[in-house]
């Protein structure tokens, strides 16, 4: 199973875009809320090692813990957020290891 989420474009540097991608991943079985930075570039486009994987019993204490943030605690750019592009179809990916290694280390 894999599903794409969203998308929120991180910035751009010296010709390389990067943007953090928010899916429903399945590894080894299990599946998992995967947040992985993703970067197109003249040399490299695809995911990078930089990301987190929630298992999927533990995505409602995740939930619970990013929902206690305070909007106030972020100051003035929680007033200047940016739309989050969200796809309904899979993401089409060459790898489905998306940046974990054969220990399922990322």
């Amino acid at each position: 199973m894999e599903k794409e989420i969203g998308k929120i474009q991180k910035g751009e540097y010296q010709g390389t875009v990067t943007e953090i991608v928010v899916g429903i991943k399945e590894y080894n079985g299990k599946v998992g809320v995967d947040v992985r930075e993703f970067t197109t570039s003249d040399t490299y486009t695809g995911p990078t090692k930089k990301g987190l994987r929630i298992p999927a019993e533990k995505f409602q204490d995740f939930k619970a813990m990013v929902n206690s943030i305070n909007p106030e605690d972020l100051g003035s750019e929680q007033t200047q957020q940016a739309p989050i592009e969200s796809t309904s179809e899979p993401a089409a990916t060459d790898d489905d290891d998306a940046g974990i290694d054969e220990d399922g280390l990322m």
